[in-house]
């Protein structure tokens, strides 16, 4: 008897794991669910922050010009290669209708159910072995939900939606504009302004460079050493030491006692894990960005039957999500 199996989120991990699920009808049953309407994941591009139409966090941090730091080589699903068109390095759009050709392809979309949020996952014993109660609700009409029994549950919500924000002392005071590089879009409401840039990782770098072209003046605060080389920054962006403090309505001190007049601040300071819907039964808890306890980044340790993919950072996305899947489906099957 085939196996059920949900799949929360249709970004690209969750689309992987849907792609081997559905490749072997006879041991899978997948019910992937999707809060947006659309697959893609944190790729699909939204002016909207905030919240979404339907009065919820929007899920994606894509900005409208993001382009990858990796080589397309190096991203591709191992069957499914992207277009030898496309330059190596590729626009949020190309990846997007990369994902969209792959769920066509293998035929996903009508394992899909949109529009449809995870409310509850929660561990249920049944005959000495453990199911997988997973309460639902569509987003337009939240107060009506649906409950089913699963076999196992793949955990791919992602890792970047839920911003990290540092508590820095004075930030009450700050009379500026304050934003997370998850509300970020577009450079153009920062023409003519002082900007500090907390963070100095790829997209605090990104955002730097983007937001100079129309600003007066950035300043990138972060670790010294920084976590990646910085060099050939426009002429209009410097360097400084982490913020230690915020005086006043607009001055930002750092810790090597430069002082800085800023109109905006924009935290580059990374993202959360996050997943709400798990049950305390299930035995997960996030302490300092990581997940516990979970084996290989993968298994809950507690209960094999539940797996996450795509948690890891500083990896070779979408090849990751493969491998994490079929190790995932090994166990699930015994």
């Amino acid at each position: 008897m085939a196996l059920r199996v949900a799949v929360i989120g249709a970004g690209a991990s969750g689309l992987c794991a849907a792609r081997y699920l559905s490749a072997d009808p006879a041991r899978y049953l997948p019910t992937v669910y999707e809060q947006t309407a659309a697959v893609g994941g944190t790729w699909v591009y939204t002016d909207r922050t905030g919240k979404d139409e339907h009065g919820l966090p929007v899920h994606a941090s894509m900005y409208k010009n993001l382009r990858t730091n990796l080589p397309k080589e190096t991203m591709a699903f191992s069957d499914f290669p992207f277009s030898s068109s496309l330059q190596s390095y590729l626009s949020r759009q190309e990846v997007l209708q990369y994902l969209e050709d792959y769920s066509a392809h293998f035929g996903l979309k009508k394992h899909v159910q949109f529009l449809t949020r995870v409310d509850a996952v929660k561990p249920v014993h049944v005959h000495g072995g453990v199911k997988w109660k997973v309460t639902t609700s569509k987003v337009t009409d939240p107060d009506k939900q649906n409950t089913e029994q699963f076999d196992g549950v793949i955990v791919s919500n992602g890792r970047y939606s839920m911003p990290y924000v540092p508590t820095i002392p004075g930030t009450d005071q700050f009379q500026g504009r304050i934003l997370h590089s998850h509300d970020y879009r577009v450079p153009e409401p920062f023409r003519a302004r002082n900007v500090v840039i907390l963070g100095a990782s790829r997209s605090g770098v990104e955002i730097s460079v983007e937001i100079a072209e129309e600003a007066k003046r950035v300043v990138i605060s972060h670790s010294d050493p920084p976590s990646i080389e910085l060099r050939r920054l426009p002429p209009n962006v410097r360097q400084a030491a982490r913020v230690e403090n915020i005086m006043g309505p607009n001055i930002v001190r750092f810790q090597d006692g430069q002082e800085f007049q800023a109109d905006d601040i924009v935290y580059c300071t990374g993202y959360c894990l996050s997943f709400p819907f798990l049950h305390p039964e299930c035995g997960i808890t996030v302490h300092n960005g990581r997940a516990f306890p979970i084996y290989r980044h993968v298994l809950n340790t507690t209960y094999p039957t539940m797996s996450f993919i795509g948690i890891t950072q500083l990896s070779v996305t979408f090849p990751l999500f493969e491998v994490q899947v079929k190790f995932a489906l090994g166990v699930l099957d015994g």
